[in-house]
Formats: C-alpha cells, structure tokens, sequence
C-alpha cells in the first residue's frame, strides 16, 4: 500500500476490493476521499475516476458491513 495521503486518478488502484484487508481497505478510502477535497478545492469538480473509486470503496464497506451483522 502506498503511503501517499492522496490517491490520484493516475495512481494504482486494486481491481477486487474484496480482497483488500480492512485496514488497507480504510486507508485507501481516506486516500480517495482526500484526493476528492482536492479535486473540488483545485479543479472545482471531482474526476471521474475519483467518484468511480470512492462509490466502489462505499459499495465494498456496505457489503462487509452486512457480512458482519
């Protein structure tokens, strides 16, 4: 995992979330969300990519979210 705070459209993105751990899994929501701020802040909207990957890590979260209950 990177330890980069954002994670640009350009940046590698892993293909099947199910497989990412946990605490990976919360690190690269906090990746995407900040490169969000950044986006709206900077270009006035997010990048398509962006919003593709922060719907993706909400989609995996909800799914383990009901796997735990």
């Amino acid at each position: 995992m990177t330890e980069k705070l954002h994670l640009s459209p350009e940046d590698e993105f892993p293909e099947d979330l199910a497989k990412v751990a946990d605490k990976d899994l919360q690190v690269l929501d906090s990746q995407v969300q900040r490169q969000l701020d950044y986006e709206y802040v900077v270009e006035g909207e997010p990048n398509p990519e962006t919003e593709f990957r922060h719907y993706d890590l909400d989609e995996e979260f909800e799914e383990r979210d009901k796997r735990d209950t």
